[in-house]
């Protein structure tokens, strides 16, 4: 419906014109339209801007997946400001580092996280607060009860090349760094994504990943493009996104490997016919070998398309679905309106046969990381190997170790940074956690390296499962029968409780490693 739009507001303003009545987001079972969102947005919208929100200023956005969250979102984007989306699973401590680190000018939040800010004290340079749900009184704070329905005044002018948002990682590897997202790698993201998945307006497409997370942000504006709908799914216990895939007849859902795991798992135990859905997607890293066997017998008669990205570029690979059968757990190939290459330890492309680093390059790149010039200049970079066809355009360097098949698809091997060097071996972690999946008896397994002054670095796993306390033996013994020797995990650790997650669901890898490191100091 969008064709000519080149904002992410502009999307929904699109569609907005043409088909006001279309239902754009179901929160809690209850529709709401797109003319019925634009009330919202139009509220967020002059609240903003009565409090002196500009372009380009940030406007924070911290709160559980809810219709109000989606209207801010599509406001500070009205009024030209660039959104900065806080996963409400983050600290009150991380929020304070990032409103500092891109000077945060205003924030819409919950009540609960409004109190735990001000007891804090508010960064300098936000100026005002509003809050969803009861919050105490404070001259910088406005009760979300305040707001009044308002009329969609005009946009603020703003081009493709401005930034539309930042999103922050995890940080678990040190402070959060905040990829800079314009209107133009949002825009040209929805129509690639759209156009190779086949999506369409009448596709109601479940939103259980978080919109700080760029996977769940492509949900919201691919479905602003289209006219489709979007239906909120703030629990993530698979009985619950079953019941909702049911009830509300979902089309399209899109998550990451932890969520498959435990949702492939619930299926094949309690198989539920879901006549709606008709597609479903994997990105945020490999699934395991037992995971991809069983998901067409989970999901009967739906089409699966495993996908590779990075925040830094959105979207970079995907394998259509008729090849799943036949290439189970490969990521295909670039997306419509990218090139991707990979390249050799020697910097040299590598054809069919070889194995090294992706590299992407195309409309979908990102600006960079906010603040961070020298961080920036290492992801993001001119190719040698490409300059007679490319010059020195900027290209991503993913860190992420692909190989590339006969026919010219790629198979994800593992973080260039993760891989563990042992009796002069190089090995891909997700190999180990691969075989511990196979056993039948794991549910989330992280693999890694420690020094070691024979070996380099001696393999250690650490594991989770219900039972995993009584089945460590029986787990030793299928890695001995399924693992060469210098894959064999030095030492078992049996995790009693769920891994930690970041705030798109994914395992948060160096949490884990730090745990069970930090153990045995």
């Amino acid at each position: 419906m969008s064709e000519f739009a080149t904002t992410a507001h502009a999307l929904f303003s699109a569609t907005l014109r043409q088909a006001p009545a279309r239902t754009a987001v179901v929160d809690g079972g209850h529709a709401h339209s797109y003319g019925e969102l634009a009330v919202r947005v139009a509220a967020h919208a002059r609240w903003l801007r009565s409090h002196g929100v500009h372009r380009g200023d940030r406007v924070g956005i911290c709160m559980r997946k809810s219709v109000d969250e989606v209207a801010a979102q599509l406001a500070a984007w009205w009024v030209g400001a660039i959104a900065v989306n806080v996963s409400p699973q983050w600290t009150t401590a991380q929020l304070d580092y990032v409103a500092r680190d891109c000077s945060m000018r205003a924030l819409v939040c919950d009540g609960r996280r409004a109190a735990e800010l001000i007891a804090r004290g508010l960064p300098p340079t936000i100026v005002r607060v509003l809050a969803h749900g009861a919050a105490p009184q404070h001259p910088q704070l406005d009760p979300a009860s305040t707001l009044a329905p308002a009329e969609l005044e005009p946009p603020t002018r703003t081009i493709d090349a401005d930034l539309a948002a930042i999103l922050y990682t995890s940080g678990s590897t040190g402070a959060p760094k905040g990829v800079m997202v314009t209107h133009a790698n949002l825009v040209a993201g929805a129509r690639s994504v759209a156009q190779y998945l086949g999506l369409r307006p009448d596709d109601r497409l479940l939103s259980l990943l978080p919109l700080c997370f760029d996977y769940g942000l492509n949900q919201l504006t691919t479905a602003c493009l289209l006219g489709a709908a979007i239906v909120l799914q703030p629990v993530p216990m698979p009985s619950e996104i079953v019941k909702t895939l049911v009830r509300e007849r979902v089309t399209v859902m899109a998550a990451v490997p932890p969520t498959w795991v435990q949702l492939v798992r619930y299926l094949v135990e309690v198989p539920t016919a879901m006549p709606a859905l008709r597609l479903v997607t994997n990105s945020g890293g490999k699934l395991p070998s037992a995971v991809l066997e069983a998901m067409p017998r989970a999901l009967p008669g739906v089409d699966i398309v495993l996908m590779y990205g990075l925040t830094e570029a959105f979207r970079s690979t995907y394998l259509p679905p008729e090849l799943f059968a036949r290439k189970p757990g490969c990521i295909g190939r670039a997306i419509p309106n990218v090139e991707t290459f990979v390249l050799a330890d020697d910097g040299s492309v590598c054809g069919p046969g070889g194995q090294g680093e992706l590299v992407h390059r195309g409309a979908l790149v990102c600006r960079g990381y906010w603040g961070r010039p020298e961080d920036t200049a290492a992801k993001f970079r001119p190719c040698p190997a490409l300059a007679d066809r490319i010059g020195d355009e900027l290209v991503v360097f993913s860190g992420d170790i692909v190989r590339i098949d006969d026919d010219g698809d790629y198979w994800f091997v593992g973080r260039r940074d993760a891989m563990i060097k042992s009796s002069g071996f190089r090995i891909s972690p997700t190999e180990i956690e691969d075989a511990a999946f196979a056993s039948g008896v794991v549910t989330e397994a992280v693999a890694y390296g420690l020094d070691d002054d024979v070996l380099g670095q001696a393999v250690h796993l650490v594991v989770h499962g219900p039972d995993i306390a009584t089945d460590l033996t029986a787990l030793t013994e299928h890695l001995r029968a399924v693992l060469p020797h210098y894959m064999q995990p030095r030492e078992l650790h049996a995790s009693t409780e769920p891994f930690p997650r970041t705030a798109s669901g994914k395992l948060d890898r160096p949490a884990v490693v730090e745990r069970f490191t930090a153990a045995r100091r």
